[in-house]
């Protein structure tokens, strides 16, 4: 049986004024992904701290920095095609507006509106963390 490719991914909650960023993803090549929602962040390069992985994709998503605050919870899960470790950091953002550069669409959702949206499986676990 062939190995699936696993990956260390990184996730910003962000909040503001009591409300969460929440991204839709565009649409991928796996349809239990595509276009389903998400916090932002991805996958942490070798030789990265979270902190620089949260860094480096925020202003590469939404050209837009973060601040890295307190990590929230780690969870596991298992994709048909690849698996991931997902840990999620409380983030605040930075000054002005940022930009859906790999993004359909944003909310800002307060925690018990998340059931409104379509997430991804990975993300859906890190909602008992979320403060």
């Amino acid at each position: 049986m062939e190995q699936k490719e696993h990956y260390n991914v990184v996730a910003a909650v962000i909040v503001e004024d009591g409300k969460y960023l929440c991204m839709q993803r565009c649409r991928y090549e796996y349809s239990y992904t595509s276009e389903h929602w998400e916090f932002p962040g991805g996958k942490v390069e070798e030789g990265e701290s979270h902190h620089e992985a949260l860094v480096r994709e925020i202003k590469e998503e939404m050209d837009w920095d973060v601040y890295v605050g307190r990590r929230l919870g780690t969870v596991e899960h298992e994709y048909p095609d690849f698996s991931i470790t997902l840990t999620a950091y409380l983030c605040k953002g930075g000054e002005g507006e940022f930009k859906l550069l790999k993004h359909l669409d944003y909310r800002w959702l307060e925690k018990d509106q998340f059931d409104t949206l379509k997430w991804t499986e990975g993300d859906k676990k890190l909602f008992e963390f979320i403060p």
